[in-house]
């Protein structure tokens, strides 16, 4: 049972800090290392078993593996084109099928190598499958802790709910995508009213350009139509991005409760980014999340992740360069023989 040690004490370090800390992106990193490590320990046992029983197992997760990837594969060509047909084509909407395309090139390249083992296709494919595998390790654990996450509970109290704004259709009307995350602000509001004095609600967005009034303004009208007490509702109506939204919210609340606590309200797909936003700028406070339609939580997702890639570009880009590297080295020892 050694083997397993490693994934248990990564397992156990990632709980001590999901304890101290949510809102980290490394909580993500270390629980996918805890899983890759107990599914290595557990591949190391069914191989150094050398059973009949391991190696059929063995043989199913392989082909398993890869009927999986042609699924995936075949799904965001699907949600794309689903994408493409209600959303329009903006380069967004396409993130769908630029991982679908991504997939296939990575695929042939691995192919292409195998079969053909000239000393530039293994280095191509070998650069070619450490990056791929890095960045799939990274949105793994990213969707699995951003689904962990949306579900950890509120643990206290909180004196505000803020809700983030998302653009108007037609210039001041509330869309389905800011009404459910309105809805989850009542619901929110509602269970931290029975716990004592009802918080206030923060509407956050400022007017956009193709905008008639600011985003704040319409989703207070919204919950005020739907019975919700004017004077319990906060505009701030400045922002222009999330990162202004939560800083500008924030002045809000330290102006009249310093030792504020508060639940910040955002769709599900968005939930965790906006948390590790929310730690960044420096608020105390948790992020829940609002249903969102099925066919748009993909593209979504993809778009938070590569939101955060971005945001930790300077180690990512170390660790790809590396990756590069591994390739060159692979292609150098191809062509002297070592391979």
């Amino acid at each position: 049972m050694l083997v397993y040690a490693p994934a248990v004490l990564l397992f156990l370090i990632f709980c001590v800090r999901v304890a101290l800390e949510r809102r980290k992106f490394s909580n993500a990193v270390i629980l996918g290392l805890a899983v890759l490590c107990g599914l290595a320990a557990w591949a190391f046992q069914l191989i150094r078993s050398g059973s009949a029983s391991g190696h059929a197992v063995a043989w199913s997760l392989l082909v398993l593996g890869s009927l999986g990837i042609l699924v995936l594969t075949s799904l965001l060509i699907l949600n794309g084109l689903q994408m493409v047909r209600k959303e329009g084509r903006s380069p967004t909407n396409l993130l769908s099928l630029v991982a679908a395309l991504c997939i296939l090139c990575v695929v042939a390249l691995l192919v292409t190598a195998v079969v053909v083992r000239t000393p530039v296709w293994v280095g191509v494919g070998t650069a070619a499958g450490g990056l791929a595998g890095y960045l799939s390790f990274l949105f793994l654990s990213f969707v699995c802790y951003a689904f962990l996450y949306g579900r950890l509970r509120v643990r206290r109290k909180a004196d505000y709910v803020v809700v983030l704004g998302s653009g108007l259709v037609g210039g001041s009307t509330v869309p389905p995508l800011l009404a459910s995350r309105l809805k989850r602000a009542q619901a929110v509001h509602a269970r931290l009213a029975e716990r004592g004095d009802p918080p206030v609600l923060i509407t956050s967005g400022g007017q956009g350009p193709d905008e008639d009034l600011p985003e704040s303004h319409a989703m207070a009208d919204y919950l005020v139509a739907r019975g919700f007490p004017a004077d319990r509702i906060e505009r701030e109506d400045r922002s222009t991005t999330t990162d202004e939204n939560l800083r500008f919210s924030k002045a809000i609340m330290e102006k009249t409760t310093p030792d504020y606590r508060c639940v910040i309200v955002t769709n599900n797909y968005h939930a965790f980014r906006a948390a590790l936003t929310a730690r960044r700028t420096g608020i105390t406070g948790h992020v829940v999340g609002s249903p969102t339609a099925a066919y748009f939580w993909p593209t979504a997702t993809i778009r938070e992740f590569t939101a955060i890639l971005v945001s930790y570009r300077r180690t990512n880009v170390a660790i790809c360069l590396l990756l590069v590297l591994g390739g060159v080295l692979a292609w150098w020892a191809q062509r002297n023989g070592f391979g």
